[in-house]
């Protein structure tokens, strides 16, 4: 059996059916401040004290551990690995283009895989995912427009 695909603007549709709305009854009114978040066939409400309170902590957790120096590394990891010809990004390369340590380097890597900021290495410490970027083989492609290609994370 092949699951149903269901766009937003289906599953919104749907969402107001279920409330007793019908779409076009509806337009112009004032909207909800809320999220609707699509589960299925399912449309959850989130209000908006919920969910700007989440998206404050979430704000301050993914950056907070950062610094100047992170964001450099991050960057780089991401504008390079596209252009390194299908291989991972060595800490030297990395170290030695910034023109900061290798010990500095292997830190910051460690903080940003560990915390999950868009970067994961090999078993030998080398930038392999850089996302949107991977070096390793997946079942998606990106294209630059610069005609860089590689798979995507």
């Amino acid at each position: 059996m092949v699951p149903e695909v269901y766009s937003s603007v289906d599953l919104h549709n749907k969402y107001q059916a279920n409330q007793g709305l019908h779409p076009i009854e509806k337009r112009g009114a004032k909207m909800k401040d809320v999220i609707l978040i699509g589960r299925g066939e399912t449309m959850l409400e989130v209000p908006e004290e919920k969910w700007r309170q989440h998206h404050a902590q979430i704000e301050h957790h993914t950056f907070s551990f950062m610094t100047s120096n992170h964001h450099l590394v991050r960057n780089f990891a991401v504008r390079e690995l596209p252009r390194n010809h299908g291989q991972p990004l060595k800490v030297e390369d990395i170290a030695s283009r910034l023109g900061l340590p290798v010990s500095v380097i292997t830190v910051i890597l460690e903080d940003l895989q560990k915390n999950l900021f868009f970067l994961v290495r090999n078993n030998i410490g080398e930038i392999s995912w850089a996302f949107p970027a991977t070096c390793d083989t997946t079942p998606h492609r990106l294209s630059f427009s610069s005609g860089e290609r590689v798979f995507a994370a």
